[in-house]
């Protein structure tokens, strides 16, 4: 059965791609944490890139009547943070990415294949 933090996930992950975003890992943490279903984590060069994939991820969730919750380091650019409740998205510069390197951080998390089983 489809719930909706797989259709957001899905969306989010379409839509970092059609910017070109780089490395796109989806994580289940909704199997070892309580905080979310899913972490989507994918690299930007450029703080510019990272906010035209917030920008296009923001637009096709909204496009599809979902809306963000919170967002984090848009301005900066460095590591921008869109929480649609059951879905984080991180998007991290490259240097950002490998020092706090997440998905070690989240290892017991699985990896999901993309594109997501709808």
């Amino acid at each position: 059965m489809i719930n909706d933090s797989q259709v957001i996930a899905q969306l989010a992950v379409e839509a970092a791609e059609s910017k070109k975003a780089m490395d796109i890992t989806v994580l289940n943490i909704g199997r070892v944490s309580i905080v979310a279903d899913y972490f989507i984590i994918c690299s930007s060069r450029s703080p510019v890139h990272a906010r035209a994939i917030a920008d296009a991820v923001e637009e096709r969730l909204q496009q599809h009547g979902y809306n963000k919750h919170h967002v984090e380091g848009f301005r900066a650019g460095r590591w921008i943070l869109l929480d649609y409740g059951a879905v984080v998205i991180h998007i991290f510069h490259e240097e950002e990415r490998a020092f706090y390197n997440l998905e070690r951080l989240w290892g017991d998390a699985p990896v999901v294949e993309t594109p997501l089983s709808l």
